[in-house]
């Protein structure tokens, strides 16, 4: 029987509009590879990569869904296994833009409330083509809680650090979760005592010696009763 030859697995999920270019990230994050043209991803497709975070050796799983509309219900049943969600969109489409709240409202549905999410803003090196300035995307960001970048696949700016972030608020939520659990199984309930009643009173004098009743006549300490 093999040992596992990892610590921890963690589970990402890229979602966003089609042409985005969430298969360019996988594909340069999980092999340094890109491809200037592509097919587009049919259902769902993934790829692994193995991290050293923290002391860790972590074994990330990221599952890349397409994003066209006619597969939204094969990659919704993505949502509730993943840990991370990477919510993408072109900075050159504001389409893509304006179809965050939709791709939100679909993880607030299908995921569950402890999921990590990132919005990355991809296609940086294209600013001449930009159609969605960095502040309008940080104030989305920042009125849904979420942890905004911008990168770019084709040049590897800022790449990296989208996947390494998530990927260690997912550890640090996981390790924080196991600790809680400890403990609360720790905690011991003290026993309620019970009330001064005869009874009780008589019960905790058991196994006390009983003291000899003293006869008429007898002495007791330092009287005599005659």
């Amino acid at each position: 029987m093999t040992s596992k030859r990892y610590d921890s697995l963690v589970r990402l999920l890229l979602v966003g509009e089609t042409g985005v270019g969430k298969t360019c990230l996988l594909c340069r994050f999980s092999s340094d590879e890109f491809m200037e043209s592509h097919i587009s991803t049919i259902g769902i497709d993934f790829k692994m990569k193995t991290l050293y975070l923290d002391g860790q050796t972590v074994k990330v799983q990221v599952w890349d869904t397409a994003g066209q509309e006619r597969f939204e219900a094969i990659t919704k049943q993505f949502y509730r296994r993943a840990q991370g969600i990477m919510l993408v969109y072109d900075i050159c489409n504001r389409r893509s833009f304006e179809a965050l709240p939709k791709w939100l409202s679909y993880i607030h549905e299908c995921c569950k409330d402890s999921v990590v999410l990132v919005l990355i803003g991809n296609k940086s090196d294209k600013q001449d083509k930009r159609q969605v300035s960095f502040l309008e995307a940080q104030k989305f960001a920042d009125e849904n809680n979420i942890e905004f970048f911008e990168a770019s696949a084709k040049m590897k700016n800022n790449l990296e650090k989208p996947f390494l972030d998530i990927c260690r608020n997912i550890l640090r939520n996981s390790q924080a979760k196991e600790e809680q659990e400890k403990e609360n199984t720790s905690i011991t309930i003290e026993k309620t005592p019970e009330p001064y009643t005869a009874d009780n009173i008589l019960k905790s004098s058991e196994g006390f010696k009983e003291e000899q009743v003293p006869q008429q006549g007898s002495g007791w300490g330092c009287c005599v009763i005659s």
